[in-house]
């Protein structure tokens, strides 16, 4: 078990602390932090440990309502792939319709 967890571990990222040699950083923000722009709005970010914990973050997820275009445009490519791949195995779509 110990060797096969030493070939199957992933690396860690190297972090690196860019202090500039002349900027003052008392009551400021660090201006090279870099923080993605829709980090509030993404519920995976929080680490959900736990059956318990997960279950209920994906409930949530469930319940928050989504874009209307989204869905509907979705709805509309699956239906059109759909058909191309009944197309394509020469599937009878007369049997629907009799």
């Amino acid at each position: 078990m110990g060797m096969l967890s030493k070939i199957t571990r992933l690396r860690k990222n190297r972090q690196f602390e860019y202090n500039p040699r002349y900027y003052d950083n008392k009551d400021k923000a660090n201006p090279y932090k870099i923080e993605p722009k829709f980090d509030q709005f993404r519920s995976t970010l929080q680490t959900s440990r736990g059956l318990k914990n997960k279950i209920n973050s994906a409930l949530e997820d469930t319940k928050r309502k989504g874009d209307r275009n989204i869905k509907i445009r979705m709805a509309v490519i699956l239906a059109v792939l759909i058909l191309i791949f009944l197309y394509i195995i020469d599937f009878e779509l007369s049997i629907f319709f009799s």
